[in-house]
């Protein structure tokens, strides 16, 4: 928490997007000051939903080094042939 920027309440009336919003979207946290007296710490909410899961990871994860060839055709070819 020490690496916070310092914002002034002027510069937040003043420059909201750039000293505010930009920092904030960009994941840092701020401290609000009102002469040099610490008002708030801003802290930004973590990015939900935006991300997707690394599925290459959990393939590894799940079946390590395997290489798994999955032909969608050939199995639909094979299993039709059962019938």
């Amino acid at each position: 928490m020490c690496n916070m920027k310092n914002v002034t309440v002027r510069e937040v009336r003043q420059e909201f997007s750039r000293k505010v919003e930009g920092p904030l979207r960009r994941g840092e946290a701020l401290v609000l000051r009102k002469r040099h007296e610490i008002l708030a710490r801003i802290i930004p909410e973590p990015a939900a939903g935006k991300a997707y899961p690394d599925f290459a990871a959990r393939q590894k994860k799940i079946f390590g080094t395997r290489r798994i060839d999955l032909n969608v055709g050939e199995l639909l070819r094979k299993d039709r042939a059962r019938l």
